[in-house]
């Protein structure tokens, strides 16, 4: 069985949506785009070294396999570039007809149902880096294993979220936390399931 695990650059209001340019994803009339990069630090460095360490596969949206496609493969050079270029990654499409990066497969029926049957395969941990449409499904089936969560200190107003309105009620349990020098949390969270009736 893998861990499927959610990697989310969040503001402190829960917005996902384009943390890394402004053209990542303006998607109704979404303006911030960029917003994280002025936090990172060597803090933050770390969390992403210790997060790509090892062995993983990728689970990607469309648009963001679009994004990482144009770039990571010219980059090669450094440890992301080298962690996702060696890592097979899965993508959810209907509408890509082929596939430039190296080791992409598609997933283009049920969905989830094709997810859970990779979750049951053999093999490394399922890294899903943004996709948010493609997340909400997946925590609305209860298949991830591990959040990680870095909370950036800046609220955006708008914005696609991490948990959106319809995901079922669930609780979380902290298993870390730390503090970037410049304000991120770098937060990790177990599923703790439904919430306890009162």
């Amino acid at each position: 069985m893998r861990k499927i695990i959610a990697i989310t650059q969040v503001s402190l209001d829960g917005v996902m949506q384009a943390p890394g340019g402004p053209e990542e994803d303006p998607s109704n009339g979404f303006t911030q785009g960029g917003w994280a990069m002025p936090f990172l630090d060597d803090g933050l460095h770390q969390a992403i070294g210790e997060t790509i360490a090892g062995e993983f596969d990728m689970l990607l949206g469309r648009r963001t396999y679009e994004i990482f496609a144009a770039y990571w493969p010219n980059h090669a050079d450094g440890p992301i570039g080298m962690a996702f270029n060696k890592a097979t990654k899965y993508v959810v499409t209907r509408s890509l007809d082929r596939f430039d990066w190296k080791k992409s497969q598609r997933i283009d029926g049920d969905v989830v149902e094709e997810v859970r049957q990779i979750k049951a395969s053999d093999g490394s941990a399922l890294h899903i880096w943004g996709s948010s449409e493609l997340l909400q499904a997946l925590i609305a089936a209860d298949l991830v294993d591990d959040y990680r969560v870095w909370v950036f200190p800046l609220v955006l107003g708008k914005g696609k979220r991490l948990f959106e309105n319809g995901v079922p009620p669930r609780g979380l349990t902290l298993v870390e936390t730390r503090s970037t020098p410049r304000g991120v949390l770098v937060n990790m969270y177990h599923p703790a399931g439904p919430l306890p009736r009162r």
